[in-house]
């Protein structure tokens, strides 16, 4: 029992020793980027009947990429484009309004929402409005919980205007217009 004493100290001793902190830890930083890539729409192929409806669905594709870069000032401003391009086509009070919700709600949540109805009006006014070249109607199947929404698009990559870089590439092509 004389060496129970020796024994607790011997294996104190070696616990402190091994738990020391050792001055040879290396400290590594990581620099996180925090610049935000800006998209850019697609160049327009498709020829228009009408150059109001060209101009209509040229101002929808600068709408949607605003989106997608998840700028509500753009975005505003480029409904405030959108309802230029209506005023100059002539559209119903209703169509026109849908763009307005848009420049009046600088929350991007609420211009989302605002821009799965002017898809739906966009839409409308190409049926057989095309020379030639084709627009992809696009979907996202977890947009407003699941509910999923449709927007336009120049081409077959999926750039999600409902949830921008959050998740860019969610979606498929549904459908294409010619």
């Amino acid at each position: 029992m004389k060496f129970f004493p020796c024994y607790a100290l011997l294996l104190i001793a070696v616990i402190i020793s091994s738990c020391k902190d050792s001055k040879n830890h290396v400290i590594e930083t990581v620099e996180v980027s925090k610049e935000k890539v800006i998209h850019e729409s697609a160049s327009l192929e498709a020829e228009f009947k009408d150059p109001k409806v060209a101009e209509v669905y040229k101002a929808y594709n600068t709408l949607k990429t605003a989106l997608v870069n998840s700028d509500n000032a753009a975005t505003a401003i480029a409904a405030s484009q959108l309802m230029t391009a209506y005023a100059n086509l002539g559209v119903d009070e209703s169509v026109f309004k849908n763009a307005s919700a848009i420049t009046e709600d600088t929350r991007i949540a609420s211009q989302r929402e605002a821009f799965e109805r002017v898809t739906t009006d966009v839409e409308t006014m190409l049926e057989d409005a095309l020379e030639s070249g084709t627009i992809y109607k696009q979907f996202c199947p977890m947009a407003f919980n699941n509910k999923g929404a449709y927007w336009l698009s120049n081409t077959k990559e999926i750039r999600n205007p409902y949830f921008g870089d959050m998740m860019l590439k969610c979606g498929r092509v549904d459908k294409t217009l010619k």
